[in-house]
């Protein structure tokens, strides 16, 4: 299953809630996926990593559904076709 069939099926599924949260408490609830995730890669826990994730690209999904954003696409295009790691500060 490629991540644009993913994302379609989320939207089906969850799409007329999106909307009725709002693009604002669905970036609230991505931040506090976020800090979950944080607490789990700290703690070493990978498998609260791994659901953490899961909730973590969900919320993503569900946001760029709301904005109308076909991530596939472009997340291919930035990082698989172009190299944006030269404009990265790493050692």
């Amino acid at each position: 299953m490629e991540l644009r069939e993913i994302q379609a099926m989320i939207k089906e599924k969850y799409y007329h809630y999106d909307v009725k949260s709002g693009a604002l408490f669905l970036l609230a609830v991505l931040f506090e996926e976020v800090g979950e995730l944080a607490e789990a890669v700290r703690k070493g826990d990978t498998k609260a990593v791994n659901e953490e994730l899961v909730d973590v690209l969900f919320m993503l999904l569900s946001i760029a559904n709301l904005f109308n954003v076909e991530l596939e696409n472009r997340l291919v295009e930035k990082y698989i076709k172009n190299d944006p790691s030269k404009k990265w500060d790493l050692p």
